[in-house]
């Protein structure tokens, strides 16, 4: 049985594999290389999908249409992830569990793969509290938040440009500035259930721009990067 040496949990924004344009095949195929590389070297990957461009997609056509409750507003968004993280498994398909996890309501037999990938399972949160369950599970303490922005700012940058990137905070600090509550398609780097979860649990959650692959690796290896570190 190989023995890992370092075990990474990814949350893999969906905002990464299907922006608004439709996927981006030149993102995955730097990511097949970066994933395959750092395997060579005995790290092993848990990712788990977001819902991205299609996710967005779905729920605006229904709302279009009609009035539509956020329940099922959430398991359009499940769907979503669950047909990304088909496609990441696909792209892996000789190294990855040949299983999506779609649930964390208990421990799954993972093997010795190099690679599980996880997709949402049940409305009231995102995949980001379904990140925090795959560690809770699996032993794992930290988790690299890949998306399309490069931390948590004092203020939204897009809106304000007197907005700060935040290097570190704690866990009370995000929740106060994120609230506690979650609606479908609320913007947030960690989703406040997943939040919540995570201060409970004390896990480090690492969010940062997912597309810069070398940042994203100097996260993993413990060297400084661009980003926030989230922690009890």
């Amino acid at each position: 049985m190989k023995q890992w040496q370092q075990s990474i949990i990814l949350s893999l924004g969906g905002s990464l594999i299907v922006p608004n344009g439709g996927i981006d095949t030149s993102f995955l195929k730097e990511f097949n290389d970066f994933i395959r590389r750092h395997i060579q070297i005995s790290r092993r990957f848990f990712i788990i999908t977001g819902g991205g461009g299609t996710c967005r997609n779905y729920q605006q056509a229904a709302q279009a249409v009609v009035d539509v409750p956020n329940e099922d507003l959430d398991w359009l968004g499940i769907h979503a992830t669950r047909l990304n993280a088909h496609l990441i498994r696909t792209i892996f398909r000789d190294i990855a569990r040949p299983q999506i996890i779609e649930s964390y309501d208990e421990i799954q037999d993972i093997g010795n793969y190099s690679l599980i990938i996880g997709s949402g399972w049940k409305p009231g949160w995102s995949t980001d509290y379904d990140t925090v369950m795959m560690c809770k599970f699996y032993g794992a303490k930290t988790i690299v938040n890949m998306s399309n922005t490069d931390g948590v700012y004092t203020a939204d940058p897009r809106k304000d440009p007197q907005a700060k990137r935040i290097d570190r905070m704690s866990w009370k600090e995000y929740r106060v500035m994120f609230g506690d509550k979650w609606v479908p398609g609320f913007s947030s780097p960690i989703d406040p259930i997943a939040a919540k979860l995570s201060d409970e649990l004390g896990l480090t959650i690492i969010t940062l721009a997912g597309k810069d692959l070398r940042n994203v690796e100097k996260a993993i290896e413990g060297k400084d990067f661009i980003g926030t570190t989230i922690e009890k």
